[in-house]
């Protein structure tokens, strides 16, 4: 029933597919119509409090003629101005992208603090019309679809920063973060339903996630995940790579030795083949011997080749012995600039005059190396 004077509310927006709500910008009055369709809900809403919902379409008057429906209403807005609003929302799933603005800090035990961003797709849709209402236009005030949908998007941040701490917690390092992907989606799904419960917000879909690392942690991350494809070691990982790289350069050995540049592309992935084939295979007796490459050194820590240009091991990071000489007192090999012997704490440093002959020998020397004198 419609009275003269009275208006009709109905949600028309141009772009009203792409809105998860509409609030009037205007108070409704005694016998105002409401025009609710298939997909939408309309909220009455009063000093901070959804008072009833009609989420059946039709057209709805202010009218003591539909108490039992909006009676709420009639009882909380008596009089010929009803000082109460209108809000509008849409019962279909949207489709969401995610993306952080400010980094998680992840503390690695083997890469230190890796600052990761996380992206993705969700779908979402009014779970719990009350809760809806009272958080975003009750808490919030929020006017606008846009300023409800950004909140959205940043509590999905924050729920999936949670559930990379808790994975994180039962020992996934940034290493391992790619391969579990899947698993941080269903995570985060479990957990949706109790974190958005407070926004009348149902989040039923996750997906196509993605995390990114740093530049030179990422390149850390695809050279170890290479390593294990080939079954193989960093020095021989890096050997293998610096003759793919001469292989393909047209200036390189290959094209110095005459061989076209197609043969150089096929020639460096035959060899880091090879170099993969035999680090797990034992050579044979028919095999031909393979011709000796660069002397590797190895750490004196955890014994891991290391090439002999290096001065820390690559794989633990301690000082390695690239020049040593010998104790005269107890033969251990000890770094050239040592002035002490670590084991025995012989003085490697200086030097002793024969007292024969006059020569110089070193401080270690017992006997006097140009005419065989005791020193």
């Amino acid at each position: 029933m419609s009275l003269i004077g009275a208006e009709t509310f109905i949600w028309d927006d141009a772009d009203k597919r792409n809105n998860i709500m509409f609030r009037m910008d205007r108070n409704i009055r005694f016998n105002d119509n409401i025009v609710v369709r298939e997909d939408e809900i309309a909220v009455f809403y009063r000093d901070g409090k959804a008072l009833a919902y009609l989420d059946r379409p039709d057209r709805y008057a202010l009218t003591s003629l539909n108490a039992p429906i909006i009676g709420k209403v009639i009882e909380a807005l008596s009089g010929v101005q009803q000082q109460a609003e209108v809000v509008y929302l849409q019962k279909r799933a949207f489709d969401g992208k995610y993306g952080s603005k400010q980094p998680y800090q992840f503390r690695d035990a083997e890469f230190g603090m890796v600052n990761l961003r996380v992206f993705g797709e969700f779908r979402y849709k009014v779970g719990s019309p009350e809760n809806f209402v009272n958080q975003f236009v009750g808490t919030f005030d929020f006017t606008t679809s846009a300023e409800v949908e950004e909140r959205i998007k940043e509590q999905m941040v924050v729920l999936i920063y949670n559930a990379i701490g808790e994975m994180k917690g039962k020992g996934m390092g940034v290493a391992d973060i790619a391969s579990n992907l899947m698993n941080i989606e269903q995570v985060v799904l479990a957990k949706a339903k109790d974190h958005f419960d407070l926004y009348g917000v149902l989040v039923d879909k996750v997906s196509g996630m993605y995390i990114s690392l740093p530049e030179e942690v990422q390149k850390a991350v695809d050279i170890r995940a290479s390593m294990q494809i080939m079954n193989t070691n960093y020095a021989t990982y890096q050997a293998g790579q610096a003759m793919r790289e001469a292989a393909t350069n047209p200036s390189g050995g290959a094209a110095a030795a005459g061989v076209g540049v197609g043969a150089g592309f096929g020639a460096g992935y035959m060899m880091v083949d090879a170099m993969r084939q035999g680090a797990t295979q034992p050579s044979t007796g028919s095999a031909p011997p393979a011709s000796p490459g660069p002397a590797m050194v190895a750490c004196p820590k955890c014994n891991t080749p290391n090439p002999p240009e290096a001065k820390f091991c690559h794989n633990c990071g301690s000082r390695l012995l690239t020049d040593t000489v010998k104790c005269g007192k107890c033969g251990s090999e000890v770094p050239a600039d040592s002035k002490f012997c670590p084991e025995c704490g012989q003085q490697l440093k200086g030097s002793k005059k024969c007292p024969k002959c006059g020569h110089e020998s070193p401080v270690s020397a017992k006997f006097c190396p140009e005419c065989g004198t005791g020193l």
